[in-house]
C-alpha cells in the first residue's frame, strides 16, 4: 500500500509527531525493519498482535507492518488497569503486546498474567524486564524484511462502558484478503466520505479509538501526511493547525465545547486558513456547539453517524446541517436505514423507534460472542448500533439516545441525549449526564448528573429545573439531581456508566 507513494515522493513527508518527520522512504524502511522484527518473534499470518503505545509514530509503524504481514492488531486502550489488558490479550489469543515507556509496567504484569504473551517496550532501554525494540530494529536489514502478503486486519475492542469489552471484527481490513479489497476501501472512502489523497491530516484523539483511527490511517494510506500530537489540548492544537497547515481533523463534541470555551483573545488568534474538512463523531453534539462552531470555522464540519462495529452509515455537511439542524445526515451507498418497533415492523418518518441498517453482504462480528452477535442483527446484513431515534420525509436521520438507556417513566418513553444537550447549553454546566433511577411509582425517574465548570457557580437545583422547563416538556425535566467532580468518560468522551452508577449510588439524589 506504501510502494506507489514511496517510489513517487520518496522525500516527501509523510508522518510526524512530536519526535520529527519520517518521509515516505523511511516510513517504508520502517515498517520493513518492524516487519522483519514480529517475523524474529515467532509471529505470523493469522496472527493477533496487541499494541499499547501513545500516539506516536512507532504506533503507526507497527501498525502498518502488521497490516501488511497478513496480522491481526489489536489496539489497546492505554488506561487500562494490567488485569483488563490481560483480560483483552487473552480474549483475543494475543502473540505479541508491544508498550512503549509509560505503559511498560502495566504491559509486563497484564504480559505475565495472559501467560503465553511475549512482550516488547519501544525505545532504546530494557524497561520491566522487557526487551527493547529500538536496538533489535537497528540489527535488522530492511532490505530482508518478508515479501508482502495479504493483508491484515484490525479487531478493536468495545470500550466496555456497561459490561466487559468485546473486540469487533468489521470487515475494514481482512485477514487474508487481497490488498486489492483495502485499495477498493480507499477509493470508496475517497469519494464518499471526503477521505484525502493530499494535504496534511492531524490526530489528537487516542489512535486506538476507531474513528480516530479509520480517519488517521486512511488519509495516510491516501498519500496524504499525518500530523501525530500526544494529546488534545484546545489551546495547542489551534497553534498546530495554524503551524503544520493542517487540512484536515476528526473531533469529537466534547473538544468542540472545551474550543469555545477558550479564552476570546485565544480564539480570535487562530486562523484555521488551511482546513478543508473537520469530522467529527463520537455522540450528539448540541445544536448550539455545532452550530457556534461553523460560525467560527466555517462550512468545514463534516458530521457522521458511524460505529465501530460497521463504519459510517450517514454523512451531513455543514450546509446541509443549517437546513436540517440537529440531524447526522442521510445514509450513504450503500447503506439503508431501516427505524423500527419493539416487534421488528418497519416505522413511517417521524415515528422514533430502533435503529438497523441495511448493508448488502456487510455485517459484523464479535469474537467469541455469537449471542451478541446473534442480538446486534435483525436479518442477515441487517444490523443495529443499539441506537434510537426517527427519519424525516427527506430521510434525514435523527438520534435520540441508545435503546439500553431509555427511561420509561410512567409508562413514557424519555431520551436522555435530549434531555442532556439542553443541560449543556447552560454556561455554569461542564458536562451532564441523564439516566432512570428506580421509582415506586413511575418505575424509573429522570435523574440528571452534573459536572459544573471550575470555578464556576454551583447553582441551586431549582435553577438548573427553571433552565430545562424553558426547553422541555414536563416530564423530561430531571426530578432527581447529584453533582460530582467529574463525570468518568473514555478518552473518546464515551460514559463509563459503570464507573458513574457506582459513584453515584441510589442514595444519593439531591431532589
Amino acid at each position: 500500500m506504501l510502494a506507489a507513494r514511496i517510489t513517487a515522493t520518496p522525500d516527501a513527508p509523510a508522518l510526524a509527531d512530536e519526535g520529527g518527520v519520517l518521509t515516505w522512504a523511511h516510513l517504508g524502511e520502517r515498517v520493513n525493519r518492524w516487519r522483519a522484527l514480529l517475523a524474529s518473534t515467532g509471529v505470523s499470518s493469522g496472527d493477533a498482535v496487541a499494541l499499547m503505545l501513545g500516539n506516536r509514530r512507532e504506533a503507526l509503524e507497527a501498525l502498518l507492518a502488521c497490516l501488511h504481514a497478513g496480522i491481526t492488531v489489536v489496539p489497546v486502550n492505554w488506561h487500562l488497569t494490567a488485569p483488563e489488558v490481560a483480560y483483552l490479550l487473552t480474549d483475543a489469543d494475543t502473540r505479541l503486546l508491544v508498550v512503549d515507556p509509560p505503559r511498560a509496567e502495566v504491559g509486563a504484569k497484564a504480559a505475565a498474567d495472559a501467560g503465553t504473551v511475549t512482550a516488547l517496550v519501544t525505545g532504546d532501554e530494557v524497561a520491566y524486564g522487557l526487551a527493547a525494540v529500538e536496538p533489535l530494529l537497528a540489527a535488522i536489514d530492511p532490505s530482508a524484511a518478508p515479501a508482502e502478503q495479504e493483508c491484515g486486519q484490525l479487531m478493536i475492542y468495545t470500550s466496555g462502558t456497561t459490561g466487559r469489552p468485546k473486540g469487533v471484527l468489521n470487515g475494514l481490513f481482512v485477514t487474508g484478503a487481497p490488498w486489492a479489497r483495502a485499495t477498493r476501501l480507499l477509493e470508496y472512502a475517497t469519494g464518499t466520505l471526503g477521505v484525502p489523497t493530499d494535504g496534511r491530516v492531524l490526530l489528537v484523539g487516542p489512535w486506538y479509538h476507531s474513528a480516530q483511527l479509520f480517519f488517521a490511517l486512511l488519509p495516510l494510506l491516501n498519500g496524504a501526511t499525518l500530523v501525530v500530537r500526544e494529546r488534545f489540548d484546545p489551546a495547542g492544537m489551534l497553534s498546530t493547525m495554524d503551524a503544520e497547515r493542517i487540512t484536515e481533523c476528526h473531533l469529537v463534541p466534547t473538544q468542540f465545547v472545551r474550543l469555545l470555551r477558550l479564552d476570546p483573545a485565544v480564539r480570535a488568534g487562530f486562523s484555521g486558513a488551511s482546513l478543508r474538512r473537520i469530522w467529527h463523531g463520537g455522540g450528539p453534539c448540541p445544536p448550539d456547539v455545532k452550530r457556534r462552531m461553523i460560525e467560527w470555522w466555517g462550512p468545514v464540519l463534516v458530521e457522521y453517524y458511524a460505529a465501530t462495529e460497521g463504519g459510517v452509515v450517514t454523512l451531513i455537511d455543514s450546509a446541509d446541517w443549517l437546513t436540517h439542524p440537529g440531524s447526522v445526515g442521510r445514509a450513504v451507498p450503500p447503506n439503508r436505514i431501516l427505524v423500527v418497533d419493539d416487534d421488528g415492523r418497519e416505522l413511517g418518518p417521524y415515528q422514533p423507534g430502533r435503529i438497523f441498517i441495511r448493508r448488502p453482504g456487510r455485517g459484523f462480528r464479535y469474537h467469541n460472542a455469537a449471542e451478541k452477535t446473534r442480538a446486534a442483527h435483525l436479518a442477515p446484513g441487517v444490523f443495529t448500533y443499539g441506537e434510537m431515534g426517527h427519519l424525516d420525509d427527506d430521510g434525514y436521520l435523527y438520534l435520540t439516545g441508545r435503546a439500553q438507556n431509555m427511561i420509561v417513566s410512567g409508562g413514557v418513553n424519555v431520551y436522555p441525549a435530549e434531555i442532556e444537550q439542553v443541560l449543556l447549553q447552560h454556561p455554569d454546566v461542564r458536562d451532564a449526564v441523564v439516566l432512570g433511577v428506580p421509582d415506586e411509582e413511575y418505575g424509573e425517574r429522570v435523574a440528571a448528573v452534573v459536572e459544573w465548570e471550575p470555578g464556576g457557580r454551583q447553582l441551586p437545583w431549582s435553577a438548573l429545573d427553571a433552565h430545562c422547563r424553558q426547553h422541555l416538556a414536563g416530564f423530561k425535566v430531571p426530578r432527581c439531581w447529584r453533582s460530582v467532580d467529574a463525570i468518568p468518560r473514555e478518552p473518546t468522551g464515551k460514559l463509563r456508566l459503570d464507573q458513574l452508577r457506582t459513584l453515584c449510588g441510589d442514595d444519593r439524589w439531591e431532589r
